[in-house]
C-alpha cells in the first residue's frame, strides 16, 4: 500500500517507517503540506496522510480523488481541517481519536505552573546568574477555581490533575460525563480563576473566548489553550490582557499558526502582528503546538494510523472512521459498525 505522507517533522519518520514496514504499506515522505499545489505528489498512491494544518478543503478532495486516493488518514484527532461532506461516497477519512491525552494535559499543567510560579523568569534569570526574587511572586493553585470547557478523555485527565493540586473544578460540556461539577458557560466565566479549553473547534466553540465573552471573565484569570488556536479570538486575548481582565494566557495553539508553527523564524521578521505582540507579553506563554510531543504519543499516533490503513487495506470495519453523518446516530446507516459507505 503506497501512501503520500504531507507536512512531514523528523520526529514523524522513524515510527511510521518502522510501523509501516510491519503492515506492509510504504509511505514517501513530504515536507510540504498538502494543498491544492501540492496534492499533484499524491498521484497514484492509494491514500495520503495529513497532519493539522493540511488543506483537504472541497477542491483538494476533488482532485485526490480523480488522482486515485481512496483513503485519507489523519494523525490526529482534529479534524476540522477536512470537508467530510465532499469526501463521503467517495474518499474514506480515518483519525487518531486519542494518542496520549497524558501528554497534553501534562503539557497543561506544566503551562500553569511555569506561568504563575514565574519559572521562566527565572530560568533566564539566573542563567545571567542573577538570583534576585524581585517580580517572581506567584500564588497557589490549591484552593483556586478551574473552569474546563470540554471534558473529553484530555480534559477529563486534566481534572484529575487538578484535584491533586487541591483545586475546586467546575466545567462546561454540550454533552456531560458522570463525576463532574457542570455549569453554565456564563457561570464557569464570572466564578473561574483560570479556564482552560480541551473541546474540539466547531461552529459552536469557534472564539469561544472573544470580545463579548472578555467582558465576562474573573479579573485576573489564567487562560489555557492546548487544544486548538481557532477556540480564542487572539486580538480580543490581546484586548483583555491590556485592559488588565486577562492576568496571563498560556497558548500551545494559534488561530493563523499555520504559517508559523514548525518553522524556525530565528532569524527573519515574523510578519504576523498579533503573535508577536502576544509573545511580547511578560503574561504571555506560548509554546509551538507541542503539548502532543512525547514518546508513547508519537508511538501511538504512527501505530494507529498504520493500523487504519491496514484495516482499509483488508477491508475490515474502520473504528476511527470520520464522515459528515457519524455525529448522529440517526442519520448514520451503518451505526458505526461498518464502512461508512
Amino acid at each position: 500500500m503506497k501512501i503520500a505522507f504531507f507536512d512531514t517533522k523528523d520526529y514523524d519518520v522513524p515510527f511510521f517507517t518502522r510501523l509501516g514496514k510491519e503492515r506492509d504499506i510504504l509511505f514517501k515522505f513530504y515536507e510540504t503540506r498538502l494543498n491544492g499545489d501540492t496534492c499533484e505528489l499524491a498521484r497514484g498512491f492509494d491514500g495520503v496522510c495529513v497532519f493539522v494544518n493540511d488543506d483537504l478543503s472541497s477542491a483538494v478532495i476533488e482532485k485526490l480523488y480523480s488522482y486515485g486516493v481512496r483513503i485519507i488518514a489523519l494523525r490526529c484527532a482534529g479534524y476540522n481541517n477536512v470537508d467530510l461532506k465532499a469526501c463521503f461516497g467517495r474518499i474514506h477519512v480515518v483519525r487518531v481519536p486519542a494518542y496520549s491525552p497524558y501528554a497534553v494535559a501534562e503539557h497543561t499543567m506544566a503551562l500553569l505552573l511555569t506561568s504563575v510560579r514565574r519559572i521562566h523568569k527565572a530560568y533566564n534569570r539566573t542563567k545571567d546568574f542573577n538570583f534576585s526574587l524581585s517580580g517572581l511572586t506567584g500564588f497557589d493553585l490549591h484552593g483556586k477555581t478551574v473552569g474546563v470547557i470540554g471534558t473529553g478523555k484530555i480534559g477529563r485527565i486534566f481534572i484529575d490533575i487538578c484535584r491533586g493540586f487541591g483545586m475546586h473544578v467546575i466545567a462546561y460540556d454540550k454533552y456531560p460525563a458522570a463525576g463532574y461539577d457542570y455549569v453554565p458557560l456564563d457561570e464557569l466565566f464570572a466564578r473561574s480563576d483560570i479556564i482552560s479549553l480541551h473541546c474540539p473547534l466547531s461552529e459552536d466553540t469557534y472564539h469561544i473566548i472573544g470580545e463579548e465573552t472578555i467582558g465576562k471573565l474573573k479579573k485576573g484569570v489564567v487562560i489555557l489553550n492546548t487544544s486548538r488556536g481557532a477556540l480564542i479570538d487572539a486580538e480580543a486575548l490581546l484586548d483583555g490582557i491590556k485592559r488588565r481582565i486577562v492576568g496571563a494566557a498560556c497558548l500551545d495553539v494559534y488561530e493563523e499558526e499555520s504559517d508559523v508553527f514548525f518553522h524556525d523564524f530565528s532569524g527573519h521578521i515574523v510578519e504576523d502582528d498579533t503573535l508577536a505582540r502576544l509573545i511580547s507579553m511578560p503574561n504571555v506563554i506560548v509554546t509551538s503546538h507541542q503539548a502532543f510531543l512525547t514518546e508513547e504519543a508519537l508511538e501511538n499516533i504512527a501505530d494507529t494510523t498504520t493500523k487504519n490503513l491496514a484495516d482499509f487495506r483488508q477491508g475490515a470495519h474502520l473504528e476511527n472512521e470520520l464522515c459528515y453523518q457519524c455525529g448522529n446516530e440517526e442519520d448514520c446507516k451503518k451505526k458505526r459498525r461498518e464502512k461508512c459507505f
